[in-house]
């Protein structure tokens, strides 16, 4: 086994290097999950596929509020200001289709398959 003498302040620098690298970890692993984003009066994309136990999260990046709510009642956020964010786990297959409850004109779709791709 070999010991290799790291002086204080060395010690101290790969500390934070590491501190640092956890953290983009942990952003890519926060950025790979499915967002919707909330911008012009519209939710991007319009429709979105993903398998069932899946988590979506909605983001406010408009400059006035917008809030989420479920054409059937299944789910709702409170209003979200400018870079707020909503999440939803969605466990049953189905089509739920959903719009902004203070613009209602904007609508869109999640349609939720089972683990093997089907309905």
């Amino acid at each position: 086994m070999t010991f290799v003498h790291v002086s204080s302040g060395r010690a101290a620098a790969l500390r934070i290097t590491a501190a640092v690298a956890l953290t983009v970890i942990a952003s890519v692993a926060r950025a790979e999950e499915p967002q919707i984003r909330i911008d012009n009066f519209t939710f991007e994309p319009q429709t979105m596929r993903v398998e069932a136990g899946t988590t979506i999260t909605w983001r406010n990046d408009d400059d006035i509020p917008h809030a989420i709510a479920s054409s059937t009642r299944l789910f709702k956020s409170k209003a979200l200001d400018t870079g707020d964010t909503f999440s939803y786990t969605f466990t049953t297959p189905g089509s739920y289709e959903y719009f902004c409850s203070l613009h209602p004109h904007m609508t869109a779709t999640i349609v939720v398959e089972s683990k093997t791709g089907r309905k």
